[in-house]
């Protein structure tokens, strides 16, 4: 294992179910429903601490125990090797985790895929195959 590998060891990890607002605490969820945000990606959270100007890496490979189908963790830095924040305005993990979940739903590729949802409901109801009397 090489210096930079065992450096990123020591960083804090972040799951997309820990903000996730779908699951239950009993499922992973770390933050309140109220706050988190829906069906966060490992992408999304890695371009909020990007914005955030923190250091992270993303591990897609890696899946949460509990729900092992949903694929992807990211490793942020919340201290520098002296001590010090990063950002001075993350001090914890419970922080960090609340100021992504603010910023996952004004991802850009967030707010592109709720737009053609919204205008493709014009349809109206649709009616099953099967209409008329009942066998006896």
């Amino acid at each position: 294992m090489d210096a930079q590998t065992a450096r990123i060891k020591k960083w804090v990890i972040l799951y997309p179910v820990y903000i996730n607002s779908k699951k239950t605490i009993a499922e992973g969820r770390r933050i309140s429903a109220s706050k988190a945000c829906e069906n966060p990606t490992c992408i999304e959270i890695a371009d909020c601490c990007q914005y955030l100007k923190i250091p992270h890496a993303i591990e897609i490979d890696k899946a949460y125990p509990r729900d092992f189908m949903q694929r992807g963790r990211v490793r942020v830095m919340l201290k520098r090797e002296d001590g010090t924040f990063v950002n001075p305005a993350i001090s914890s993990r419970k922080q960090l985790m609340l100021h992504v979940a603010e910023l996952v739903p004004r991802h850009p590729n967030r707010t592109k895929k709720q737009e053609p949802a919204s205008t493709s409901s014009n349809a109206g109801p649709s009616k099953s195959g099967k209409s008329g009397k009942k066998k006896r």
